[in-house]
């Protein structure tokens, strides 16, 4: 099985083979280089040059996030045949996040806000309603190559349903002392670290044949900002992120499919914030942002898991072709969660060790609600 796996994993940093994989190789080293720029940047600049640079840098990352987000979505329209349907509602989503995240970061007013929030959120409804006409018609599965039973079609939707549930309970229990809702500045952010991880999702270092890749820490900026925030805005902050992967890497062949690998697994990375209000941990915060990615990358390995289970079984075969258990296959598909995300941990606890990190951190935290 694991052999198979292998076999079929591309390696996009240096595949070149088509305009698509053209643009996913310039994306990785592009990207790398920019994170080296910003680093050596923030290392030269002092004192108020470099909240200038800070917030420039974090301006262009939202800039790039999207153009990237815009190419790629065309050039899967253009090549891999995406339907009209599914392609003019993402496209408009993105320039909708593009131009509000922008908003925001030069206009901070209630209004405003408010606008943008309802903006984004008209949007996203465009693309859902367009998503479950599509995916709901059958055509997705046809196209692929599977039939998902009438058994499989109800434990999809009932496992969507029961980890939807998990994550608000989670939300209720470690969010209870969050207070206030989406402020200008936490929906500048929320903007800022979601264009972050979309563009750090760019510098793969291998992905899957049916979907699912290991990045260099794309998940961190996100954890961070539901460290910062809190759980509730974490979990909607993933959601949003969640629906860009499907714009990335899609791979949906049925509307609750969809909701598993997409916004609900990335949903469940918003949790990674639930110690950070652990006053027994407060010298640990290395130990309070490991405990929260372990917590959300189990939660996003289950979303994946049912996924796979119930909606990839047709692909379930080991090495030699024989067809095997589907929960062993997506057991052992998925696991690439835990490798991404013991990058993120590494990278992170790196991070929190840094007292002016933490210290930057606790300010934020501190101005959250205000």
């Amino acid at each position: 099985m694991y052999y198979n796996l292998l076999s079929d994993i591309v390696w996009y940093p240096i595949l070149f083979d088509s305009p698509i994989n053209v643009l996913r190789g310039v994306a990785f080293w592009l990207t790398i280089a920019l994170a080296v720029a910003f680093t050596v940047n923030m290392l030269l600049a002092n004192g108020d040059l470099r909240k200038k640079c800070a917030r420039i840098w974090l301006i262009g990352a939202v800039i790039y996030a999207c153009m990237l987000g815009v190419a790629f979505l065309w050039l899967t329209f253009s090549e891999d045949g995406i339907v009209t349907i599914l392609f003019v509602p993402l496209l408009i989503l993105i320039l909708t996040v593009l131009v509000g995240a922008i908003t925001l970061n030069f206009i901070r007013t209630k209004p405003v806000v408010i606008g943008v929030i309802c903006a984004i959120c008209a949007a996203l409804l465009a693309v859902l309603v367009c998503m479950g006409v599509y995916y709901g018609s059958g055509n997705a599965e046809d196209v692929n190559g599977v039939e998902i039973t009438v058994t499989e079609n109800a434990a999809l939707y009932i496992c969507t349903i029961l980890l939807l549930l998990t994550v608000c309970a989670l939300c209720l229990i470690f969010g209870k002392e969050e207070k206030g809702g989406f402020t200008s500045k936490s929906v500048a952010f929320a903007g800022i670290c979601i264009a972050m991880s979309f563009a750090l999702s760019y510098i793969r270092i291998l992905k899957l044949p049916q979907g699912g890749s290991i990045t260099v820490a794309s998940l961190l900026p996100l954890m961070i900002y539901s460290y910062i925030f809190g759980v509730k805005k974490g979990v909607f902050a993933g959601a949003i992120y969640g629906l860009l992967q499907a714009i990335q890497d899609p791979w949906i062949i049925h509307p609750a499919q969809f909701l598993l690998d997409y916004p609900v697994a990335f949903a469940c990375i918003g949790v990674a914030g639930l110690f950070a209000k652990v006053k027994a941990l407060d010298n640990l915060p290395q130990v309070k942002f490991a405990l929260g990615a372990i917590v959300a990358s189990v939660l996003r390995y289950l979303a994946h898991i049912f996924s796979g289970v119930f909606a990839f079984s047709e692909y379930a075969y080991d090495g030699a072709g024989n067809a095997i258990s589907p929960w062993i296959y997506s057991l052992g598909y998925n696991s690439f969660v835990f490798i991404d995300i013991a990058i993120v941990i590494v990278a992170g606890v790196i991070i929190f060790s840094s007292k002016s990190f933490n210290s930057q951190i606790n300010k934020t935290v501190a101005t959250s609600v205000k």
